[in-house]
């Protein structure tokens, strides 16, 4: 009997353990492999009515103030942030041995005419005295109507003469090619300063700030796309708030060395608060109608080499190389090989190389 009574309870408590016991899902599991990786679709948008770029504020006018002969600084009129008027003097330099090589061209100008004269007057004499026949050869009067001439062209060779050292003399005398502001003085009295390069150090540079250039570079991919018949609008970064609008002044119409073209537009400065080197953020309105790629944001993948996105073509991955245009919260604008409804992976790793399978 007790032997009987062990016998239930051992069943009993094997089929309570039996119970807690629950079966294997192979559903699930086979779900989970057919939803390895996510899917999305390269749509196609029409653009923003707008870009939004960077630019930077440049001078209208801006020079380098060289001197255009070697020379000591005598006297300096300027100095940083002074304003001045186009032709208004700036510098004047001292070069010694120049004077004296217009005292020389000037002397040799008086002796040029003084022969010319001598020789003018000798030839009205032999003209006269050739009156009578047989009394002046006609070889002499010759020779000094050939020495009359050569001594005129003399006094116009020492006049030019003349003339070219005092146009020199005149570069002792340095002004101010257009109106605007001083922003750089790097010499001193007594300095010797010489003709120089670009690379070179100027003893001043002038800037023309009363209108400045608002430079912007479009991207290359955007360059057939830009409105430039309608106003841009802008902000400048140290004017928070003031929404400013303009029009498009003028285009490259090449692409520089970052293969993005360069446009300007022209910004009054009429209270003086701008200053070159500002930055604003500018709308850059957009033809209408421009179509666009566009691919969720999580479908692209980022390296320290480049961006790409990953097609599904026919069940291997193939991995596309792309530029980032606008971006926004889901969504970015992209350029590369891709037509519209092309299947891309979504939260993709770079773990997925050129022709894994991906079905």
């Amino acid at each position: 009997m007790k032997y009987l009574i062990f016998l239930i309870i051992s069943c009993l408590l094997l089929t309570a353990c039996g119970g807690n016991q629950k079966p294997v899902d192979l559903t699930a599991q086979s779900a989970s492999s057919t939803n390895k990786y996510q899917y999305g679709n390269v749509s196609e948008k029409t653009m923003s009515t707008s870009a939004q770029l960077p630019g930077q504020l440049v001078p209208f006018n801006e020079v380098n103030i060289f001197p255009k002969v070697n020379g000591f600084v005598k006297q300096l009129f300027v100095d940083r942030g002074s304003i001045v008027r186009k032709g208004q003097l700036l510098v004047i330099l001292e070069a010694p041995e120049m004077e004296s090589q217009l005292a020389a061209a000037a002397s040799q100008y008086d002796q040029a005419k003084e022969n010319a004269e001598a020789s003018k007057e000798k030839y009205a004499r032999l003209k006269e005295a050739a009156q009578e026949p047989g009394s002046v050869s006609p070889l002499d009067l010759d020779n000094a109507q050939a020495k009359m001439k050569a001594d005129q062209a003399m006094v116009k060779a020492q006049a030019s003469n003349v003339q070219s050292v005092k146009t020199m003399n005149s570069y002792l005398r340095i002004s101010a090619p257009f109106d605007g502001m001083i922003i750089q003085r790097n010499v001193s009295p007594g300095a010797l300063v010489a003709p120089g390069k670009t690379t070179d150090q100027p003893m001043l540079v002038l800037q023309d700030i009363h209108k400045m250039r608002l430079t912007v570079s479009i991207p290359e991919d955007y360059v057939d796309k830009v409105d430039l018949t309608k106003p841009v609008s802008f902000v400048f970064n140290a004017m928070p708030g003031q929404t400013q609008t303009a029009k498009i002044s003028r285009s490259a119409n090449s692409l520089g060395s970052m293969q993005q073209e360069a446009i300007e537009i022209d910004v009054e400065n009429k209270n003086g608060q701008l200053k070159p080197g500002m930055y604003a953020e500018v709308n850059i309105p957009m033809l209408s109608g421009a179509q666009s790629l566009v691919v969720p944001n999580s479908a692209i993948i980022r390296s320290t080499e480049r961006e790409y996105v990953i097609k599904d073509s026919l069940g291997k991955a193939s991995l596309v190389n792309i530029k980032e245009g606008l971006a926004g919260n889901n969504a970015t604008e992209v350029f590369g090989d891709l037509k519209p409804n092309d299947k891309i992976l979504i939260h993709a790793s770079d773990e997925i190389k050129q022709g894994d399978p991906v079905e």
